[in-house]
């Protein structure tokens, strides 16, 4: 049967993540003509495009294809950091709380976590403390890379500002340590800040973005620096399992995903603030104080005003058709993306609505979608 379009047959809103995203028809069909060869010689020239296009877009000098975000965050730590390196990251962040502590297993580094401010910032000054240890004293790990992310995932989705970033480079310079950005929804960044991606990347050595998630591409990650960090990357991709054949065919979909689907992501940040207007008319919802900056609403069950719980809310909405996922306890995350029209903007808020003027249904044994899967 020929597949006409990309969105479900179903009538579920699904909510809980943009990587639910499914590839456009342009994606398949781009992925059906596409050039092959053998990635792992350096030969798919599908491939090479998608690398040349990110590095580009990016502003840096080279880009490998990585089959997720994970690996190439890995890879870059891997890159920038000794065994017994240290890894200052924020204690909220991706690759801190979702990533299996990979650096650690895998590359002998050290995790330092220093909580995040609320805007996703890490306060400067504990990571200067954090990078002030004593060379000749055989007792610490020595700081080796800092990493950051933009938007925020668990800070409500915000992008960090540009005077940050470079405040939080020159830091890094000063300490003799590496820059890596987390940057998986980079291109949300730059649309809420309105700037190119490009301004900033360009504070990091290295950066990593998702095509997967808001660009709608099935599969794939991209990590972008200069030529040097990314061939060592690249070594590191094949050691962990991350070498592709005939990789064009997804890669396919990643440049159609960097092409056509980056400007649309403003759409997804006006559905975001569509959503958050509805959700707060609804009694018994607390919303995250801060307005939605990209497609990410934050919110929670007020238990003053409702004798429903976060469990019982997600289980009752889910019953009826609208997917949310718990991030962190008891807090709610809505992420719009492709595959949310507003008209599914809207149905969510009138099935919130309902179902927190009814009564909770049974409480299910676990709640239907575990934090840990929510990115």
């Amino acid at each position: 049967m020929k597949r006409e379009d990309h969105t479900p047959m179903n009538p579920v809103v699904e909510l809980r993540s943009d990587t639910f995203t499914l590839p456009t028809p342009r994606m398949l069909e781009a992925a059906s003509r596409a050039r092959l060869g053998d990635d792992v010689y350096g030969e798919d020239p599908t491939v090479t495009e998608l690398e040349e296009l990110s590095a580009e877009l990016l502003g840096k000098p080279a880009a490998c294809f990585m089959p997720s975000g994970t690996m190439a965050n890995l890879a870059a730590l891997l890159t920038h950091s000794p065994r017994g390196g240290k890894a200052v990251v924020g204690a909220e962040s991706d690759i801190y709380v979702y990533e299996a502590g990979g650096a650690s297993v895998v590359g002998g580094i050290v995790y330092e976590p220093v909580s995040a401010a609320a805007d996703g910032t890490l306060p400067l000054d504990v990571v200067a403390e954090a990078c002030e240890v004593d060379a000749d004293d055989p007792q610490f790990a020595l700081p080796a890379v800092l990493s950051l992310e933009t938007p925020h995932n668990r800070r409500g989705g915000i992008p960090l500002p540009l005077d940050y970033l470079g405040r939080a480079a020159a830091l890094a310079r000063t300490h003799g340590i590496a820059l890596h950005l987390d940057g998986a929804r980079i291109f949300n960044a730059a649309i809420a800040l309105g700037v190119p991606a490009a301004d900033i990347a360009a504070h990091a050595d290295t950066v990593q973005f998702c095509l997967s998630k808001g660009l709608s591409a099935p599969v794939g990650s991209m990590l972008a620096g200069d030529g040097a960090s990314i061939a060592t990357a690249r070594r590191y991709r094949k050691m962990l399992g991350g070498g592709m054949r005939q990789a064009g065919l997804v890669a396919a979909c990643g440049i159609v995903a960097l092409t056509e689907m980056a400007e649309r992501l403003a759409d997804d940040h006006a559905h975001a603030a569509r959503l958050a207007a509805g959700l707060a008319g609804i009694d018994g919802l607390r919303l995250d104080p801060e307005p939605p900056r990209t497609n990410m609403v934050f919110f929670a069950v007020d238990p003053d005003r409702t004798p429903h719980t976060t469990a019982t809310l997600l289980a009752d909405a889910a019953a009826r058709g609208v997917r949310l996922a718990e991030l962190g306890r008891d807090r709610i995350r809505a992420v719009t993306h492709s595959g949310v029209t507003a008209d599914d903007v809207d149905r969510a808020v009138e099935v919130l609505a309902d179902v927190l003027a009814a009564a909770p249904a049974a409480a299910p044994a676990a709640a239907p979608a575990a934090q840990g899967a929510a990115r």
